[in-house]
Formats: structure tokens, C-alpha cells, sequence
């Protein structure tokens, strides 16, 4: 009994100095937001709140459009997750469940796109772009990004192994169709997965930098990452606003999270009572 309270308490203290050293990063950037930039440099590092944080939002406020941002970063960070939700899904139970010619090959052709550096396909996509007319548009940052080959590989691998084929042999039986076992016997079954793709998504285009600052030409349609990176200043950058434009930047990413994984969390739960 001692030994295995000996391994409970340092199973506690080994996870509660993990929770501390992976929330650390998150505080920093709380307490950087809160002062000055020359206080940012201070040393020693002040390593408490100080009281500039409004000061710093309103300055950003003045200096960006950040609404403005914030509503097209949503926009087309919803409008991609809805889409990866769709397609990938009805791609992975495709490969999961239902036989093809070349379905193997294909399959491996996919996991092969994934192991190419994303930068390699910046330049081609930006001529397709060009080619139809969307450079500076929200089709150019929605469409190429609607379907991706992780979201297909997470879906087929959940739901090889979550969907009986028995379940899908009676909804045939009693007359569905494909859509309609995909909507009403697929997609309840893959609810954590799916909740888990579309956080991985929602984030993945929140956050992305590099694709819109090549294709988004019109200041009006700027992404946050975008619209924050134009904070930095050519000689001096002031380093408490920019801080303070990444919190609030961050603060929905957050809200997310907890809600995702609140969902994700009951989603399993509910998996294990009815198996």
C-alpha cells in the first residue's frame, strides 16, 4: 500500500509540473500583455500582471481593423471546418467501408500527399489561383482548403473500426440509401471524431499565416494573422501592442478548446455506455 501511494503522489506531482510547464507559455504572454514594452525588456522579468493591457488593446484597436479581421478569420475558418467536415467524412467512410477498383492504390496515393512539405504546393496553388480569377478573394483561402488527406486517413482509420458493416448491411436492408446512412448512421457514430477534426481544422486556418499573406491582396479582406503581423514596425516594433493583438487573437482558440473538448470528452463517454 505505501509503494502504490508513493506512485499515485508522484503520478500527481509529475502531471500537476506538466500542467505548470504547458500553461506557462499562455501566462507569459497574459503578464507581456499587461505592460510596457520597455518593461517587457526590464530585467529582472516581471513576472506579474501590470495594468497597461486596455491601454495596449485600444492602441491596437486604433491601429488595425481587428473586427474587421476577426470576422473574416471566422468566416473562413467556419466555412473551411464545415466543408473538411463534409468531404472528408464521406471520403473516409468510403475507404472504410465500401469496396472500389484501385481503392487500396488510392488510398496509398493520399498518404503519399501527406508526407510532401505543404510549401511545395504554394506556388502551383497560387497559378490555379491566378488561372481563375480568385487571387484576392475568400473562394482562394475556402476552396483549396476544403479537403485534406489527414482528415480523410483520421475518419477511414475511426470508422473501420467504429461502424459495424452489420449495422450498414441492415440500414441497406430496410432501404437506405447511401446519404441516408451516411447522415443517420455514420455521422451519430463519429461524433468524437468529427469533433476532433474540426478543432484540428478550425485552428489550423485560424492560425494560418503564410497562404493568406500570398493570395489576399485587399486590406479590407485581411485575416487576423495577417492584419497582426502589420504591427511590426520597420525600425521599432512595439512589442506590448503586438502581444497584447496575439491575446485576444488567441482568446476565441481557447473558448473553442474548452467547449471541443467538453463535447469531445461527453461524446466518448456516450460511445462507451452504448457499447
Amino acid at each position: 500500500m505505501p509503494t502504490a501511494r508513493w506512485k499515485s503522489a508522484l503520478l500527481h506531482l509529475g502531471l500537476i509540473a506538466g500542467f505548470l510547464v504547458s500553461i506557462f507559455p499562455f501566462y507569459w504572454l497574459v503578464v507581456m500583455s499587461t505592460r510596457t514594452t520597455a518593461e517587457i525588456y526590464s530585467y529582472p522579468p516581471k513576472l506579474w500582471f501590470g495594468g497597461q493591457l486596455f491601454d495596449n488593446i485600444s492602441r491596437v484597436m486604433a491601429s488595425i481593423d481587428f473586427f474587421g479581421a476577426f470576422l473574416n478569420t471566422l468566416f473562413v475558418a467556419c466555412v473551411c471546418t464545415l466543408l473538411v467536415l463534409f468531404f472528408d467524412s464521406l471520403a473516409g467512410i468510403t475507404f472504410a467501408k465500401y469496396d472500389f477498383p484501385g481503392k487500396n492504390w488510392l488510398f496509398v496515393l493520399l498518404l503519399a500527399t501527406m508526407m510532401a512539405p505543404a510549401q511545395l504546393s504554394l506556388v502551383p496553388s497560387f497559378v490555379i489561383m491566378a488561372k481563375f480569377g480568385w487571387v484576392g478573394s475568400f473562394k482562394a483561402l475556402i476552396i483549396p482548403g476544403m479537403v485534406n488527406a489527414f482528415g480523410i486517413f483520421w475518419i477511414r482509420q475511426y470508422a473501420e473500426e467504429s461502424i459495424p458493416s452489420e449495422l450498414l448491411d441492415a440500414g441497406r436492408m430496410d432501404g437506405c440509401g447511401f446519404f441516408r446512412l451516411y447522415w443517420n448512421i455514420s455521422l451519430p457514430i463519429l461524433r468524437p471524431a468529427l469533433s476532433f477534426l474540426g478543432a484540428f481544422t478550425f485552428i489550423g486556418v485560424w492560425n494560418d499565416y503564410l497562404w493568406p499573406l500570398i493570395i489576399i491582396t485587399d486590406e479590407s479582406k485581411y485575416t487576423l494573422q495577417i492584419a497582426l503581423s502589420s504591427l511590426n514596425g520597420i525600425y521599432m516594433t512595439d512589442y506590448s501592442m503586438v502581444i497584447a493583438g496575439t491575446l485576444l487573437a488567441v482568446l476565441p482558440l481557447i473558448v473553442l478548446f474548452l467547449f471541443i473538448s467538453k463535447q469531445f470528452i461527453s461524446d466518448i463517454a456516450a460511445g462507451a455506455v452504448k457499447s
